[in-house]
């Protein structure tokens, strides 16, 4: 059974940090281009960071560049999202999923960015 947990989320304010994590179980997480996406109240789904399957590429939205940092624990089954230089633009839900959202959706965390 497919399940992948999202964690770390929280409330944060302008200019700081949070890492993210998604814990992935049940197919070939090592196999797998995987992706970070979040969604802002009334927004739809947006694709923020994604990995190849051996962390040595990555890409990133444009809104993010130079910010966000996505990296994987092959051994351990974990995708993270770094997130630095935090903006209130950032507040959304935060999912893991592949990139052609394959997966079941997992229940995501909520980043909050506010003073």
């Amino acid at each position: 059974q497919v399940q992948l947990v999202e964690s770390g989320g929280g409330l944060v304010q302008p200019g700081g940090f949070l890492r993210l994590s998604c814990a992935a179980s049940g197919f070939a997480f090592g196999m797998a281009r995987m992706s970070w996406f979040r969604q802002a109240p009334g927004k739809e789904r947006e694709l923020v960071a994604t990995i190849v399957s051996d962390g040595f590429n990555s890409e990133y939205a444009d809104s993010v560049k130079g910010r966000f940092t996505i990296s994987r624990d092959n051994d351990k089954n974990i995708l993270n999202l770094q997130m630095n230089s935090l903006k209130p633009e950032d507040t959304a839900v935060y999912y893991c999923n592949t990139p052609w959202s394959t997966l079941d959706w997992g229940q995501g965390t909520q980043v909050t960015v506010s003073s």
